[in-house]
Protein backbone atom coordinates (compact mmCIF):
# COMPACT_ATOMS: atom_id res chain seq x y z
CA UNK A 1 0.00 0.00 0.00
CA UNK A 2 1.36 3.46 -0.76
CA UNK A 3 1.96 5.92 1.68
CA UNK A 4 -0.16 9.25 1.45
CA UNK A 5 1.27 11.51 -0.66
CA UNK A 6 1.31 14.78 0.26
CA UNK A 7 -1.13 17.48 -1.98
CA UNK A 8 1.29 20.57 -2.27
CA UNK A 9 3.95 17.97 -3.71
CA UNK A 10 4.48 17.08 -7.62
CA UNK A 11 5.99 14.03 -9.59
CA UNK A 12 7.79 15.84 -11.67
CA UNK A 13 7.38 13.04 -14.31
CA UNK A 14 4.04 12.72 -14.62
CA UNK A 15 3.67 16.37 -14.29
CA UNK A 16 5.83 17.31 -17.40
CA UNK A 17 4.21 14.73 -19.65
CA UNK A 18 0.53 16.04 -18.72
CA UNK A 19 2.42 19.64 -19.50
CA UNK A 20 4.24 18.74 -22.70
CA UNK A 21 1.16 17.03 -23.44
CA UNK A 22 -1.00 20.66 -24.00
CA UNK A 23 1.82 22.71 -23.29
CA UNK A 24 2.12 21.76 -27.20
CA UNK A 25 -1.31 22.11 -29.10
CA UNK A 26 -1.94 25.09 -26.35
CA UNK A 27 1.11 26.86 -27.87
CA UNK A 28 0.92 26.10 -31.38
CA UNK A 29 -3.01 27.96 -31.01
CA UNK A 30 -1.53 30.71 -28.92
CA UNK A 31 1.05 31.83 -31.98
CA UNK A 32 0.76 34.22 -34.38
CA UNK A 33 0.99 31.89 -37.60
CA UNK A 34 -2.46 30.34 -35.95
CA UNK A 35 -6.32 31.84 -37.23
CA UNK A 36 -7.43 31.11 -33.42
CA UNK A 37 -4.32 33.07 -31.89
CA UNK A 38 -6.82 35.80 -30.96
CA UNK A 39 -8.04 33.43 -27.91
CA UNK A 40 -4.28 32.61 -27.32
CA UNK A 41 -5.35 33.35 -23.52
CA UNK A 42 -8.43 30.91 -23.02
CA UNK A 43 -6.08 27.99 -24.75
CA UNK A 44 -3.19 28.77 -22.40
CA UNK A 45 -5.77 29.14 -19.44
CA UNK A 46 -8.08 25.70 -20.29
CA UNK A 47 -4.56 23.78 -21.66
CA UNK A 48 -2.94 24.45 -17.74
CA UNK A 49 -6.29 23.39 -16.58
CA UNK A 50 -6.46 20.06 -18.61
CA UNK A 51 -3.08 19.66 -17.65
CA UNK A 52 -3.85 19.39 -13.85
CA UNK A 53 -6.62 17.22 -14.84
CA UNK A 54 -4.22 14.66 -16.54
CA UNK A 55 -1.67 14.72 -13.42
CA UNK A 56 -4.59 14.50 -11.21
CA UNK A 57 -6.08 11.17 -12.79
CA UNK A 58 -2.09 9.58 -12.48
CA UNK A 59 -2.33 10.00 -8.94
CA UNK A 60 -5.34 8.21 -6.83
CA UNK A 61 -6.35 10.00 -4.53
CA UNK A 62 -6.73 13.10 -6.15
CA UNK A 63 -5.60 15.69 -3.62
CA UNK A 64 -3.58 18.94 -5.00
CA UNK A 65 -3.17 22.32 -3.86
CA UNK A 66 -3.57 25.64 -5.79
CA UNK A 67 0.17 26.53 -5.54
CA UNK A 68 0.71 22.92 -6.83
CA UNK A 69 -1.52 23.19 -9.28
CA UNK A 70 -0.15 27.11 -10.20
CA UNK A 71 3.13 25.03 -10.83
CA UNK A 72 2.26 22.63 -13.38
CA UNK A 73 0.53 25.72 -14.86
CA UNK A 74 3.88 27.53 -14.91
CA UNK A 75 5.64 24.58 -16.50
CA UNK A 76 2.59 24.23 -19.00
CA UNK A 77 2.73 28.21 -19.83
CA UNK A 78 6.62 28.49 -20.10
CA UNK A 79 6.64 25.44 -22.48
CA UNK A 80 3.92 26.65 -24.52
CA UNK A 81 5.06 30.40 -24.45
CA UNK A 82 8.19 29.96 -25.36
CA UNK A 83 6.45 27.45 -28.23
CA UNK A 84 3.95 30.29 -29.36
CA UNK A 85 7.39 32.70 -29.26
CA UNK A 86 9.53 30.41 -31.67
CA UNK A 87 6.51 29.81 -33.59
CA UNK A 88 5.11 33.32 -34.40
CA UNK A 89 8.85 35.00 -35.11
CA UNK A 90 9.47 32.00 -37.49
CA UNK A 91 6.44 32.95 -39.20
CA UNK A 92 7.69 36.92 -39.18
CA UNK A 93 10.67 35.58 -40.38
CA UNK A 94 9.51 33.39 -43.25
CA UNK A 95 7.16 36.05 -44.48
CA UNK A 96 9.44 38.75 -44.73
CA UNK A 97 12.74 36.68 -46.33
CA UNK A 98 11.19 33.34 -47.99
CA UNK A 99 7.84 35.04 -49.25
CA UNK A 100 9.37 38.64 -49.64
CA UNK A 101 6.63 40.07 -48.16
CA UNK A 102 8.80 42.68 -46.15
CA UNK A 103 7.46 45.70 -47.63
CA UNK A 104 3.82 44.53 -46.67
CA UNK A 105 4.98 44.15 -43.11
CA UNK A 106 7.06 47.46 -43.48
CA UNK A 107 3.80 49.51 -44.63
CA UNK A 108 1.61 48.34 -41.84
CA UNK A 109 4.35 48.87 -39.37
CA UNK A 110 4.35 52.43 -41.20
CA UNK A 111 0.86 52.96 -40.76
CA UNK A 112 0.58 52.07 -37.07
CA UNK A 113 3.39 54.28 -36.20
CA UNK A 114 1.74 57.29 -38.11
CA UNK A 115 -1.59 56.10 -36.07
CA UNK A 116 0.41 56.00 -32.63
CA UNK A 117 2.18 59.24 -33.70
CA UNK A 118 -1.67 61.38 -34.44
CA UNK A 119 -3.14 59.53 -31.35
CA UNK A 120 -0.45 61.01 -28.89
CA UNK A 121 -0.14 64.29 -30.60
CA UNK A 122 -3.99 64.82 -30.29
CA UNK A 123 -3.40 63.91 -26.82
CA UNK A 124 -0.55 66.26 -25.74
CA UNK A 125 -2.41 68.95 -27.66
CA UNK A 126 -5.08 68.14 -25.21
CA UNK A 127 -3.24 68.50 -22.25
CA UNK A 128 -1.76 72.13 -23.31
CA UNK A 129 1.38 71.48 -25.20
CA UNK A 130 2.40 73.34 -27.78
CA UNK A 131 3.27 72.21 -31.20
CA UNK A 132 7.06 72.90 -30.97
CA UNK A 133 7.29 70.64 -27.35
CA UNK A 134 4.98 67.78 -29.34
CA UNK A 135 7.54 67.72 -32.61
CA UNK A 136 10.43 68.01 -30.37
CA UNK A 137 8.96 65.03 -27.83
CA UNK A 138 7.54 62.67 -30.64
CA UNK A 139 10.30 62.74 -33.79
CA UNK A 140 13.04 60.87 -32.03
CA UNK A 141 10.55 58.39 -30.71
CA UNK A 142 8.86 58.52 -34.31
CA UNK A 143 12.79 57.33 -35.89
CA UNK A 144 13.39 55.16 -33.64
CA UNK A 145 10.09 53.04 -34.05
CA UNK A 146 10.26 53.04 -38.12
CA UNK A 147 13.82 52.77 -37.71
CA UNK A 148 14.84 48.53 -38.37
CA UNK A 149 16.01 48.14 -35.35
CA UNK A 150 13.33 50.07 -33.76
CA UNK A 151 11.04 47.85 -36.16
CA UNK A 152 12.72 44.48 -34.48
CA UNK A 153 12.78 45.54 -30.91
CA UNK A 154 9.12 46.53 -31.17
CA UNK A 155 8.23 43.46 -32.61
CA UNK A 156 10.40 41.51 -30.30
CA UNK A 157 8.98 43.25 -26.98
CA UNK A 158 5.50 42.50 -28.14
CA UNK A 159 6.15 38.71 -28.69
CA UNK A 160 7.76 38.54 -25.24
CA UNK A 161 4.86 40.60 -23.39
CA UNK A 162 2.45 38.56 -25.66
CA UNK A 163 4.08 35.61 -24.05
CA UNK A 164 4.30 36.84 -20.54
CA UNK A 165 0.49 37.06 -20.75
CA UNK A 166 0.47 33.65 -21.83
CA UNK A 167 2.21 32.13 -19.18
CA UNK A 168 0.45 34.06 -16.48
CA UNK A 169 -2.90 33.09 -17.76
CA UNK A 170 -1.82 29.62 -17.83
CA UNK A 171 -0.91 29.50 -14.32
CA UNK A 172 -4.48 31.07 -13.01
CA UNK A 173 -5.47 28.12 -15.16
CA UNK A 174 -3.32 25.26 -13.50
CA UNK A 175 -4.68 26.86 -9.43
CA UNK A 176 -7.98 27.38 -11.10
CA UNK A 177 -7.94 23.44 -12.28
CA UNK A 178 -6.41 22.48 -8.75
CA UNK A 179 -8.98 24.45 -7.20
CA UNK A 180 -12.46 23.12 -9.02
CA UNK A 181 -11.36 20.01 -9.98
CA UNK A 182 -8.90 18.87 -7.30
CA UNK A 183 -9.78 18.41 -3.15
CA UNK A 184 -7.62 20.84 -1.17
CA UNK A 185 -4.91 19.80 1.24
CA UNK A 186 -7.26 18.52 3.94
CA UNK A 187 -6.99 21.22 7.40
CA UNK A 188 -5.78 19.95 10.49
Amino acid sequence: MEAARDANSIDWRSGMRAAITLAVPAGLLSSGVSPLSALGIFWMAGGAAWAVVLYMRSHLPARITMGAGARIGLVTGLIAGWLAFGVSGAGLFTTRVILHQGAQIDSSWRDFVEKNQEMSQQLLTKMGASSDEIQASMTPQRNLMLSPEGHAGFQTAGLAWSCLLLVLFAVAGGAFGARTIGKSRPKG
